[in-house]
């Protein structure tokens, strides 16, 4: 199946961080884009980079900076005063695969566009709508400690994100790989050259197999049910109460099966299993629940009470 030719492509680049590995293929067998919040030096970018190299896709980082405007996203019509005439210069959106990275340190006007462009997947400069690429992909990445001269992303915006992946620093073992195979200098090798063959066209047609994975009714009510829990999690669990805000919306349980799909696809199998949306849970829904202030300062995580919910709640 080339889509597993491409996982073990990417294997060349990332040692460790299956996890990230596996939330890329995800977005990209989906279509669904990608929150990524993780330290500096967790392969973040490499991870990106080898995804379009993968698929021989288009690829554009964009550094988000203050100071950046939305036509430095989207493009701008550009004058000719020897012609007269007005030509529109595309913008990084319209690459196939795009990394925002730092999307946090731009303002809200620049977010708002990507986060616009990734809803419609089309921009409009100057009165014309253009469509992006079929396969647009955006991973956009923040990072957890440093928040002064930041732009939080508001909630609304945060919900537009298909899956939200926190990571982590790798186990000892894959740190010691990772720098005795930078030190031989085969880190990103690919000799045996697995990807050659995967194309854009492959992957449009594997999202179209996704797209058939069954999902069984059980599980679709048991994902309803899960989801309106976030929204009255003090029902459930009386300790819990008044801690959660705002829970998640109709779209986090739409995202969460496409997600199972894409995994289940993943393993072979058409149809999804319990354990891959459990799996899948904590990346699905952690960005569109906001907490108290009595939740923080208890220290209670989302994560925690997604976990609570699905201890509450049994899988069928």
């Amino acid at each position: 199946m080339p889509i597993q030719d491409l996982r073990a492509h990417l294997g060349h680049y990332i040692v460790g961080q299956t996890e990230l590995v596996d939330r890329l293929l995800i977005g990209l067998l989906t279509g669904g884009h990608l929150l990524v919040e993780g330290l500096p030096g967790l392969a973040k970018t490499t991870a990106i980079k080898a995804l379009a190299e993968g698929v021989h896709a288009n690829f554009k980082r964009i550094q988000f900076t203050p100071d950046l405007l939305p036509a430095d996203l989207l493009g701008n019509e550009i004058y000719h005063p020897e012609t007269r005439e007005f030509t529109f210069e595309a913008g990084p959106l319209f690459n196939e695969i795009v990394l925002a990275d730092e999307i946090n340190r731009a303002p809200a006007k620049v977010q708002s566009a990507l986060l616009e462009a990734m809803a419609e997947r089309q921009v409009t400069v100057a009165g014309h709508s253009r469509d992006l690429p079929e396969l647009f992909l955006v991973m956009a990445t923040q990072n957890p400690l440093e928040q002064s001269g930041t732009y939080p992303l508001p909630e609304a915006q945060m919900d537009r994100f298909m899956l939200h992946v926190s990571l982590d620093y790798p186990e000892r073992e894959d740190e010691y790989a990772i720098l005795k195979r930078t030190l031989e200098g085969t880190l990103g090798s690919n000799p045996v050259g697995e990807a050659k063959n995967i194309t854009v066209d492959q992957v449009l047609a594997a999202r179209e197999s996704v797209r058939q994975v069954r999902c069984d009714e059980a599980l679709q009510r048991w994902v309803v049910d899960v989801v309106a829990a976030t929204r009255r999690v003090g029902e459930l669990d009386p300790e819990l109460a008044d801690q959660v805000l705002v829970g998640a919306s109709p779209r986090g349980a739409l995202a969460w099966v496409q997600a199972a799909r894409a995994a289940a696809y993943l393993e072979g199998r058409d149809y999804i299993v319990p354990d891959d949306l459990i799996k899948l849970a904590a990346d699905a829904l952690r960005h569109r629940i906001i907490l108290g202030p009595r939740a923080m300062v208890s220290g209670l995580t989302r994560d925690a009470v997604i976990n609570r919910l699905l201890e509450l709640i049994p899988a069928p």
